[in-house]
């Protein structure tokens, strides 16, 4: 094999449709265009939404909501999956990355009550639901707020 004798595989590569070459190319005259109108002039196009001139759709329906500038995005824990950690433990939010509990801290880690918790440990997090402080608190561990 050399490089001056490779070739695109069969039925692989499409000739370029030459259109506005005379009559007998079969594309010729309009060149594929139809007859005058927007569509045949050079630059010719209608914009993305326009309508003819009706209302278009995006001007006749309402806006609604908004998106709060100062919002914030926590990453959630459940208390269930703490339970992979060793009693007497500290959990940080390294710690969780390290487990693939999370991929990344957006805002800060929010820890959630959903599930138990049968071991002592030292969580530390940005927030926690007042459910999930007692849970741990009753599993004999203690919350770090950050």
């Amino acid at each position: 094999m050399q490089l001056n004798t490779i070739s695109p595989a069969e039925g692989s590569t499409k000739k370029r449709k030459r259109i506005g070459r005379g009559p007998g190319s079969g594309h010729g005259k309009t060149a594929t265009k139809g007859h005058k109108g927007q569509k045949a002039r050079s630059g010719g196009s209608v914009k993305t939404g326009f309508e003819g001139g009706q209302m278009p759709m995006q001007r006749r329906l309402p806006k609604r909501g908004f998106t709060p500038l100062a919002r914030k995005v926590y990453e959630l824990v459940k208390i269930a999956q703490f339970e992979i950690f060793e009693a007497g433990s500290t959990v940080s939010i390294e710690e969780l990355v390290k487990a693939g509990i999370i991929t990344g801290v957006k805002d800060g880690v929010k820890v959630l009550a959903d599930g138990e918790l049968t071991k002592s440990l030292t969580i530390a997090a940005h927030k926690f639901s007042a459910a999930a402080k007692e849970k741990i608190a009753a599993a004999g561990g203690t919350v770090q707020e950050l």
